[in-house]
């Protein structure tokens, strides 16, 4: 290859024997303007199988070089502090997203503000032990100032704002995976017919024949930029068939673990499963009857608008309770911290408390904060991180 100056340009790359491989865009970045933070060199090929490999094989004969692992950019751009491991969980999230809603989240990680919230919670709770330890410092001196109601409001402050962000995972793990709504009813209803409608195309097998669908069936949707799995379940009935009770079973579980029901019925027969205040209730076959009720027909598509902008609005609100913190991780950290901190709170409130003690539940609150954005304790998880992302990034 020719020698490449300092910077960006199109340049004409050779292999050994001075054939002409192709003509490609070399950028040039030098140490600490990477994404790993390295010196880096890259090459902007045509992206035919042939140029690219014709590429990669002269690269392959050059001492030094190899290929990078899985992850291996994202990780080196951690160990030298271009990213912290929030930042790279954000980066994995916004490689998979697949609707706006999960981009949107995944930015706001990889952009640092979970990060950021870290370091605000970090630096009170190092200026609450830092009042501490000056009492335990001048224990045998005069204190001028009772350094209680600061550290009471600093903990106060830090522990509502870590459970408000660990309130806000569970649904923020729905948004990286998906939320499911569960189509339920006895046989025959019309379950898969509305699957069909909603999907588009032909996603189950309909029939008239009560008990075709055996297996939970999936669909997944965008819905205003939300991730969402719509699921066919077996008709809920008593039946001696082997197979289709397994089908039912199954149903009732998927439907009990699914974030929104929406039970479809012929009559005002009762509802075979406890519903929540988010559940539909919807007469199913409305082009075959004339029905005041709220009703709804994967024929005709009557009622399907109301049923979309209902899950839509349900989960949007859901959503808007979702902070920065994404993963169950994050969570278990978040309320590891508030553990030490209200031992930390009840011991003060108690009175005639031990300040070393008070302020060594302060430094464990703090360590649990640190891990969130990889300070300490994170080896055990960096395997599991680096191994979803591809051999590019």
């Amino acid at each position: 290859m020719e020698s490449v100056p300092q910077g960006r340009g199109v340049r004409r790359l050779f292999d050994h024997d001075g054939v002409h491989l192709d003509e490609a865009l070399v950028l040039v970045f030098n140490e600490g303007q990477s994404f790993t933070g390295e010196t880096v060199v890259e090459l902007h090929l045509h992206g035919s199988i042939a140029v690219v490999g014709a590429v990669i094989r002269v690269l392959g004969t050059i001492a030094g070089l190899r290929h990078a692992e899985a992850g291996e950019f994202t990780r080196r751009a951690l160990e030298n502090g271009r990213l912290d491991l929030a930042q790279v969980e954000g980066l994995a999230d916004l490689i998979d997203a697949e609707t706006e809603g999960q981009r949107r989240q995944a930015l706001r990680v990889l952009t640092g503000d979970l990060g950021d919230m870290a370091e605000i919670w970090r630096a009170k709770l190092l200026r609450a032990a830092a009042l501490l330890e000056a009492t335990i410092d001048f224990a045998d001196e005069e204190v001028p100032v009772d350094v209680s109601p600061e550290v009471t409001s600093l903990l106060r402050d830090v522990i509502k704002e870590l459970e408000s962000q660990a309130v806000g995972v569970t649904f923020a793990e729905r948004l990286r995976s998906g939320f499911e709504v569960a189509i339920v009813g006895a046989p025959n209803v019309g379950k898969s017919t509305l699957l069909n409608r909603l999907a588009g195309r032909d996603a189950a097998i309909t029939s008239e024949i009560a008990g075709t669908t055996r297996d939970v069936i999936e669909v997944k949707m965008d819905l205003n930029g939300l991730p969402v799995t719509i699921l066919d379940t077996a008709g809920l009935r008593e039946t001696d068939d082997v197979v289709e009770g397994i089908g039912v079973e199954r149903a009732m579980q998927r439907a009990k673990d699914a974030d929104i029901r929406v039970y479809l019925v012929l009559n005002d027969e009762d509802v075979a499963l406890d519903l929540n205040d988010d559940d539909l209730v919807l007469y199913a076959k409305t082009d075959l009857r004339a029905e005041s009720k709220q009703g709804i027909s994967g024929i005709t598509g009557e009622g399907v608008e109301f049923l979309v902008e209902h899950l839509t609005r349900v989960l949007s609100e859901r959503v808007a309770t979702v902070g920065v913190a994404m993963r169950e991780r994050h969570r278990t950290a978040m309320l590891l911290a508030v553990g030490f901190l209200r031992d930390a709170q009840d011991a003060m409130v108690q009175g005639d408390f031990m300040e070393d003690l008070v302020a060594e539940d302060i430094r464990s609150a703090t360590r649990a904060i640190d891990s969130l954005v990889g300070r300490i304790d994170v080896e055990e998880v960096l395997g599991e991180i680096f191994a979803s992302f591809c051999i590019g990034k």
